[in-house]
């Protein structure tokens, strides 16, 4: 395994963890307040993406994201044989990292979510956080780790309060994420919706973002 895989594979593993860990164990001590559930939720995923990019940008470039991925390899700077490594990287990692959590958790380790994130809204509201993820990394990504690792910390933890699907953002996550009857769940009748709006989103993100460079 290269050091690139691992780095894609170890910060996939632990941003799921801690989105998915984060949204059970705040819904299990916030006793039904799903707003103070949410600010957790969103706490625990800003800081440990801050820790992840740091840690792992030198090495891989720090994506975490299939979304991310594409639009590298859309400008280039990834080769078709990475792409697809690194995308089949994070969706596994992602799945194990739900298994992992229901373990801890003494929960089944696959359970398929119940929760609907379905309507127009919804997409348009996936289109948007996953353009501007990908255009704030894109203008961002000749500054030094710790600024882009903050940059995207802040705007993902903002964006869980501003979007009304609580900012995905990323279809390996997605998928993850629909193994989980838990707080942060999606019910895998809803994932093509998120992907398409995700993709669309990274894709205008990409042509915006060369357009403007060139």
């Amino acid at each position: 395994m290269s050091i690139k895989i691992m780095s894609e594979f170890l910060g996939m593993l632990l941003l799921t963890m801690s989105v998915v860990g984060s949204g059970i164990m705040a819904e299990n001590l916030s006793q039904g307040n799903a707003g103070l559930t949410l600010l957790s939720n969103s706490y625990a995923t800003a800081l440990m993406l801050i820790v992840i990019i740091v840690v792992f940008r030198n090495h891989s470039g720090a994506h975490f994201n299939p979304a991310v991925s594409l639009s590298f390899y859309l400008q280039g700077k990834l080769s078709s044989r990475d792409f697809v490594a690194y995308v089949t990287t994070q969706i596994i990692a992602g799945i194990l990292a739900v298994v992992l959590i229901h373990l801890i958790f003494s929960l089944p380790l696959i359970d398929f979510s119940v929760n609907d994130r379905s309507g127009i809204p919804i997409m348009i509201s996936e289109v948007i956080a996953s353009f501007f993820l990908v255009f704030i990394i894109l203008m961002s990504q000749d500054k030094d780790d710790v600024i882009v690792a903050v940059l995207v910390g802040l705007y993902i933890g903002s964006a869980y309060f501003f979007t009304s699907s609580t900012s995905f953002a990323n279809p390996a996550i997605t998928i993850a994420r629909s193994l989980t009857d838990t707080f942060t769940g999606i019910n895998p009748s809803n994932i093509f919706g998120f992907i398409l709006s995700q993709i669309i989103g990274a894709f205008l993100a990409t042509t915006l973002y060369k357009k403007a460079i060139n």
